[in-house]
């Protein structure tokens, strides 16, 4: 399936962190769905393994934070809580979301040279859009919950888009709302989608599921999942429309050549990098 060429003009506005410039801003490549054979074979990847060209390792860390790793050395992370694991890797950008303190922190490493904070207010979004020469980092932003109080957050969450050796990978944040017709434009493609499936502290199952139907992503990766109840209720939902597969191991690689024909869900069991146990922190609220 082609999807129509979107355009989406960005202005990035600093934050914490100044987005890097460049001359000749790699172009969004995120326009058309590829078809490609099927994954007939998973293969074992490891954080800080060599990477082959145009490949993309994805690993997931914990709760809705996962390192994505490009041939060339970039590594990125999402909803990046300032723990990582024992290793002292400085990723070369981090996203984050403020809904829970499970998703950002104040107080990021200062050696990391590019923090991008998902929320902004009604009169002011922050948005994104870092041109790292291997990578592109955008955002979509769309609302948030205000809390027990209730009311909404305007921009209060952003689905963080990130364009590298050809694919389209999304991390949909803390979503709170199914998006509308204008920031599923803007998302444009997304050939692997990281899901929260919690099914109540952002949205329902149910609700959540009509999301990755309508993305049509090739790859979708479960996350923000607290116990297998939850998960197994979405997997359930999903097994007519998806193929299932429960690894072993939090790492996969994948290129764009590589996608698996049938659309697939790939189960990933949350590791820090050494196996480092995280901070304790407290509850987290709507």
């Amino acid at each position: 399936m082609i999807r129509p060429l979107i355009c989406l003009a960005v202005t990035a506005l600093p934050l914490l962190s100044a987005p890097a410039m460049a001359q000749d801003r790699i172009p969004s490549h995120c326009i058309s769905l590829a078809q490609a054979p099927g994954l007939e074979v998973i293969h074992r990847a490891a954080f800080g393994d060599p990477l082959g060209k145009d490949r993309v390792r994805i690993s997931f860390l914990h709760h809705a934070m996962f390192a994505i790793e490009t041939p060339g050395g970039l590594t990125a992370v999402t909803d990046y809580t300032g723990f990582t694991g024992s290793s002292d890797h400085v990723p070369t950008v981090v996203t984050m979301n403020n809904s829970h303190s499970t998703h950002w922190t104040p107080a990021p490493d200062p050696r990391i040279p590019h923090v991008l904070p998902g929320w902004g207010t009604a009169d002011y979004p922050t948005e994104h859009d870092l041109d790292l020469g291997e990578m592109r980092v955008r955002n979509v932003h769309t609302d948030a919950r205000g809390g027990w109080e209730g009311g909404i957050r305007k921009n209060g969450n952003s689905i963080f888009v990130f364009e590298t050796a050809g694919l389209c990978i999304g991390h949909l944040g803390h979503l709170h709302h199914e998006p509308d017709e204008a920031q599923y434009a803007a998302l444009g493609r997304l050939d692997v989608v990281m899901v929260p499936v919690d099914g109540g502290y952002t949205m329902n199952v149910e609700s959540m599921m009509k999301v990755i139907a309508r993305l049509k992503s090739s790859v979708v990766l479960p996350m923000h999942w607290f116990s297998g109840h939850s998960l197994a209720i979405f997997l359930d939902g999903m097994k007519d429309s998806f193929d299932i597969v429960e690894l072993e191991q939090n790492s996969i690689e994948l290129g764009l050549h590589d996608l698996p024909r049938r659309p697939t869900i790939m189960v990933l069991p949350p590791e820090l990098l050494r196996g480092s146990e995280p901070p304790v922190r407290r509850p987290a609220s709507p």
